[in-house]
């Protein structure tokens, strides 16, 4: 789907603002009800708009550590490069996973209430995952900007 600058003032709105009521957005878009209405639903449609939620503050609700796992796999067959994925999509402390170019296949955000907590888990449940090679972990001191939303400059 085309994005018009309509379009990408809605989603900016959104993004920064995921609960704005349809007459809000319509007001910071500079569009009528009708047509703003029509343009969300064509943009959560089309799958532009994947749906919406709550940002939560991870040390809120418990979560004081932040990690990054870089793994490497035994082998870069396309079967076990899935399975791996398949296993990863199912560990609730693993919040985000990409496959990567270059020396590691795979990058890994987890979170966890402590340290102990991580190494719990990084022992029990990374390690064991099938043909992990080698993995290394990166833990996070201090998050200077953490994902907020896209940029959708024109």
């Amino acid at each position: 789907m085309k994005l018009d600058p309509i379009d990408r003032r809605i989603l900016q709105n959104l993004q920064t603002e995921g609960r704005l009521t349809n007459q809000a957005l319509s007001e910071q878009v500079g569009l009528s009800t009708s047509p703003c209405w029509r343009k969300v639903r064509q943009l959560e449609e089309s799958g532009v708009i994947e749906g919406y939620s709550a940002r939560l503050n991870r040390r809120a609700v418990g979560l004081g550590v932040l990690a990054f796992i870089r793994v490497k796999i035994d082998s870069h067959d396309r079967e076990e490069s899935e399975q791996f994925a398949e296993q990863v999509q199912k560990l609730e402390m693993v919040v985000a996973c990409y496959s990567l170019a270059g020396d590691a296949d795979f990058l890994l955000q987890v979170v966890a209430r402590d340290i102990d907590d991580y190494a719990d888990f990084a022992m029990n449940e990374i390690r064991r995952l099938p043909r992990i090679k080698e993995m290394q972990t990166t833990m996070v001191l201090k998050e200077i900007k953490a994902f907020t939303g896209y940029p959708l400059e024109a």
